[in-house]
């Protein structure tokens, strides 16, 4: 599934999910992502960690214009579609249950002059990686993807085979368990990772990755 399950207990908490539509004002367009909880779950809502890594790009953190991004487990595609916005190419992904939901937002969102620079494209970490050539994008988005460890080799194995020597990797996500901390360490030990953003508010972290260098596995 794309986005985590965040543990909310309140009531008030998880009434936000059950709204139709969710607005946002980025980029400079009013963006309004359709939710449908009882369809897709989380899949289908914004979670805190979409919102803040959209955020980021949009104080310009990270050079759009002509860029080649993915979105990795995009649920409501609200990141990939800043992106493009912003003047990123990118290709937004989920799995195939996911996706004519993901379509739907993106389509009812972007511009037509912008829509041509968004494709909506099936991915499952670990399997159908032939669909993409290595090395393929400037720049990896991943907004609350880090929550199953029955995933987090095959999610590896994906940002291995898409990142290129330069290629970027920005992924958003809360620290709170065991787990998270794993799955860094993992990541660390294929990647340069460095902390680039927190939001207190929000408890949400912001990592940068980058494939190390022969010389720094010496």
């Amino acid at each position: 599934m794309a986005l985590v399950p965040y543990e909310e207990t309140a009531e008030m908490g998880l009434q936000r999910f059950h709204k139709p539509l969710a607005t946002f004002s980025l980029a400079n367009h009013t963006i309004q992502i359709r939710q449908d909880w009882k369809q897709l779950e989380v899949a289908a809502v914004v979670w805190d960690a979409a919102v803040i890594l959209a955020t980021y790009l949009e104080m310009g953190a990270v050079e759009l214009r002509g860029c080649s991004a993915v979105e990795l487990g995009a649920g409501t595609g609200l990141v990939g579609m800043v992106a493009a916005l912003l003047g990123a190419h990118v290709t937004i992904t989920d799995r195939k249950v996911a996706l004519e939901f993901l379509k739907s937002n993106v389509q009812a969102n972007l511009p037509p002059h912008i829509q041509p620079r968004a494709v909506v494209k099936e991915l499952t970490w670990g399997q159908n990686l032939g669909s993409f050539s290595p090395g393929e994008f400037d720049l990896i988005l991943g907004a609350d993807i880090i929550y199953l460890e029955e995933t987090f080799t095959d999610l590896l194995q994906t940002l291995e085979h898409l990142c290129s020597n330069h290629s970027v990797i920005l992924l958003a996500c809360r620290i709170r368990y065991e787990r998270d901390h794993n799955f860094l360490a993992m990541l660390e030990r294929r990647f340069t990772v460095s902390k680039v953003h927190y939001d207190p508010e929000k408890d949400v972290h912001i990592y940068k990755a980058q494939r190390r260098s022969l010389r720094e596995d010496l």
